[in-house]
């Protein structure tokens, strides 16, 4: 069974950076890609950004630029660093690990919130 435990999250004024921690335990052979969605009440969950074993990474338009996503493959975990946060990016960001069978696993989720 595969648990994501994610990390770091909170309240950022606008301007401000966080980091994001996602470590994954138990089975983790055959891993695809990690990542982070992220989901605003009411609104459709949205890919922020992933990477693949091999290194080769995806960012949604909006964060480009400003979002950094990095992986240690050697211990499962990925990191989502969120640099010059805009009080559009307030949301539940979402770990998610995909296996190369095409199954998906989930964090909790950890709420970010920018705000002055």
């Amino acid at each position: 069974q595969v648990q994501l435990v994610e990390s770091g999250g909170g309240l950022v004024q606008p301007g401000g950076s966080l980091r994001l921690s996602c470590a994954a335990s138990g089975s983790t052979f055959s891993i695809n890609s990690m990542g982070w969605y992220r989901q605003v009440p009411g609104k459709q969950r949205e890919l922020v950004a992933s990477i693949t074993s091999g290194g080769s990474t995806v960012y949604a338009d909006s964060v480009k630029g400003r979002f950094t996503i990095s992986r240690v493959n050697g211990k499962n975990t990925v990191y989502l660093q969120l640099n010059s946060l805009k009080p559009e990016d307030t949301a539940a960001y979402y770990c998610y690990l995909r296996y190369r069978s095409g199954q998906d696993y989930w964090g909790q989720g950890t709420q970010v919130t920018v705000s002055s």
